[in-house]
């Protein structure tokens, strides 16, 4: 047996160890709990929690913690010890039922978009049992959901659980009309696509840009950059690859599928895939991915960057969000089948991905919006921000031949109806792929290309399943009550494709007459945080997340607070940043730099009398730089402080849009045009070529 089949999910508390350390009835009931959601009784989980207990303790752990996902992007986790004080003065370890279940950190700590307030301090973290509990650093995770005092959801991870419950109990309706009573359970399953920047330690430490907000605030683009292409696929470099293999290493141990590992486009990036795996678990292993790549990097003396634009003039990243449904027997319910009863039913579920993308296209924007990603949304390496889906040629053609009620020109030539018997088989992975979709069909999945590189997949996965879910919802309502099952289901499709075919886009995404198309098909444009923010309340969207029980209305309103806020704060940050950046290290040092050309400039008139020369020359074009560096600084500061008196998080976030970020971008130009004249070894920071090419 490899080094990889002994340690893979060796720090899990996997299905197999609890088969082999649990009683079996105990295991029965636990299995009950996870696969039906029944509730657990305080002797069963009594008996489990020792049992986890005394694994992890073998393992090398000494404390435990609830493992959660609040709405800062990131995990939290407060770590508790096991050790319990005896009358003799000595210790025991100890793990009850009750600690296992569910935890109490301080929730107006966190974000809650007023859910909570500051004297209101009562939070709960309860075991999500449907996600192995693993030993991370010496600690006992174990995945938990976060809710205030009043049930209300505080995380990413509520939601995303009741949106699966929701697809779960539409799919399984539409499932049964086609005669697929024995199947008990459809999940949704996710392959998160993970891409990330190496840079040296020791020239990021020099960077407050990059250790503030996490991207580059200035920087002049270096004489090669990723022009040549040869970047993508190439060769490792040993130092990355050394990176690479301790962090498979490091997943492996946690169960997380880590399967793909390559350069990506731009120089220093690369890109980690899973193995598709249930939607909530996915949504874990990538928070995992991501903390461990930045300890791993740092191991090795680099530094991971994950924010969606960390250079500017070079390929951001993105988290490829791969998603698919499957039932509880492995049949995956997008997958073409064999036989025309099965892509009858294919067809059904892929017009309620259709209807879904286009009834809720906004949703899927704001499930991605950020300040991060509203960098890269729209550039030349990610999707526009206008969402559309990719399905291929000959899938679309199916579809325009179902519409129109005529013959597919397939080599079987046969008639196109809907009817079980007479529909001809899919062709399988017969087309390109377009990289410029938001949306993308693949033969058996979808890939959602907008989510940004630092965000949680939580979101956009409770985006999806939840519109699908209300799509199923719909086409089940109507079904159930026809008559004639075969016609219906006919007319549904063919009513369905012709009400959302708009939302349907084979060509090029980056096309810039693409945009006048979509506004005249009605598709909406979002192209900024705020522009997005503003129609998450809306009243269809607050209504598909109360009718599936995935959001109420306060929870909605929370979120758009807490996202808000979040868009205000990162821009705020970044432009005291720059500001600091500007005062403190940029200005001094082309002041000295300055003096050092005028000097020169005096010592030449001297010798060779009043003329023109390299060090005057550049000296005009400094000082003229210095000059509106520092004009565009005392603006930047002077709008921030106006932005105080702008009244709620809406109108702050339109006003860091409309004022504070344009401002950036004026600071931002005499910046980059001082480090392209300025002396090397004068200017203060790590140039954009030394963090692009510094890991050899």
């Amino acid at each position: 047996m490899s080094m990889v089949t002994e340690t893979f999910g060796s720090m899990v508390f996997s299905d197999a160890v609890m088969r082999e350390r649990l009683p079996k009835d105990t295991y029965k009931q636990l299995q009950r709990t996870i696969k039906g959601g029944h509730r657990l009784n305080s002797d069963v989980a009594n008996v489990v929690a020792n049992a986890l207990k005394d694994w992890a303790i073998e393992n090398g752990a000494t404390h435990f913690t609830h493992w959660f996902q609040p709405m800062t992007g990131i995990t939290a986790e407060k770590h508790d010890s096991f050790i319990s004080p005896t009358s003799d003065g000595k210790v025991i370890m100890e793990f009850s039922g009750k600690e296992l279940i569910r935890g109490e950190p301080d929730a107006s700590s966190f974000p809650s978009g007023g859910l909570r307030a500051t004297f209101e301090a009562r939070g709960y973290t309860a075991w999500d049992a449907t996600s192995y509990a693993f030993i991370k650093e010496g600690v006992l995770c174990i995945p938990t959901v976060f809710c205030s005092y009043g049930g209300e959801a505080l995380d990413q991870k509520t939601a995303l659980l009741r949106s699966m419950e929701a697809i779960n109990k539409q799919a399984l309706r539409v499932l049964k009309l086609f005669g697929n009573g024995d199947v008990t359970s459809v999940k949704t399953t996710v392959g998160p696509e993970q891409e990330y920047f190496l840079v040296d330690e020791s020239l990021y430490d020099k960077r407050k840009d990059l250790i503030y907000t996490g991207r580059t605030l200035f920087g002049f683009r270096p004489p090669k950059g990723q022009e040549l292409d040869d970047h993508y696929f190439g060769a490792i470099k040993p130092r990355v690859l050394a990176f690479m293999k301790d962090l498979n290493e490091e997943l492996w141990k946690l169960g997380v599928l880590a399967k793909t590992e390559h350069n990506e486009v731009a120089p220093a990036q690369h890109e980690l895939a899973p193995i598709f795996t249930i939607s909530n678990i996915a949504v874990d292993h990538n928070q995992l991915t991501m903390e461990i790549m930045r300890k791993v990097a740092k191991r090795h003396g680099m530094a991971c960057l994950l924010h969606e634009k960390p250079f500017a003039g070079v390929n951001g990243s993105g988290k490829h969000n791969n998603w698919s449904i499957s039932t509880d027997g492995g049949a995956n319910l997008l997958e073409p089948g064999d036989t025309p009863y099965e892509n009858a039913q294919i067809l059904l579920f892929l017009c309620a991905v259709i209807k879904a993308v286009d009834d809720y296209q906004d949703l899927l924007r704001i499930s991605v919006a950020s300040a991060g990603n509203d960098h890269r949304l729209g550039a030349n390496e990610a999707p526009p921000a206008i969402v559309s889906m990719f399905l291929g040629t000959d899938l679309s053609e199916i579809l325009d031949a179902i519409e129109a009620g005529v013959q597919y020109d397939s080599k079987e030539k046969e008639l196109m109806k809907i009817g079980v018997h007479t529909l001809p088989k899919f062709p399988r992975d017969s087309t390109d792929r377009n990289r410029t979709s938001p949306f993308a069909f693949t033969g058996n999945k979808f890939e959602f290309r907008m989510p940004g590189s630092a965000s949680s997949i939580a979101c956009a996965n409770t985006v999806l399943n939840t519109s699908v879910a209300e799509s199923l919802r719909q086409f089940a309502d109507e079904l159930e009550g026809a008559a004639d099952f075969q016609t219906a289901l006919h007319d549904l499709i063919r009513r369905t494709i012709r009400e959302h075919k708009r939302i349907i886009f084979n060509g090029d995404g980056y096309d810039e007459s693409w945009v006048a198309e979509a506004e005249r098909r009605g598709l909406m444009n979002l192209r900024t945080t705020p522009d997005a923010l503003s129609h998450l309340l809306d009243g269809k969207n607050v209504e598909l997340f109360e009718r599936h029980k995935v959001f109420s209305r306060t929870e909605l309103e929370a979120r758009y607070e807490v996202f808000t806020e979040s868009y205000c704060k990162v821009v705020n940050i970044e432009a005291m940043t720059m500001l600091d950046m500007v005062h403190k290290d940029v200005l001094p040092a082309m002041s000295r730099q300055s003096r050092a050309l005028a000097d020169a400039c005096l010592q030449k008139a001297a010798v060779l009398g009043e003329g023109e020369c390299y060090e005057k020359t550049v000296l005009a074009r400094l000082n003229s730089a210095m000059s509106r560096a520092y004009d565009a600084a005392r603006k930047l500061e002077g709008d921030l402080l106006s932005g105080k008196e702008q009244e709620g998080s809406t109108k702050l976030s339109y006003y860091y849009r409309d004022v504070i970020i344009p401002d950036m971008n004026a600071l931002r130009a005499p910046v980059d045009e001082m480090e392209m004249i300025a002396d090397a070894e004068v200017w203060p920071y790590p140039s954009y070529g030394d963090l692009l090419f510094g890991v050899r």
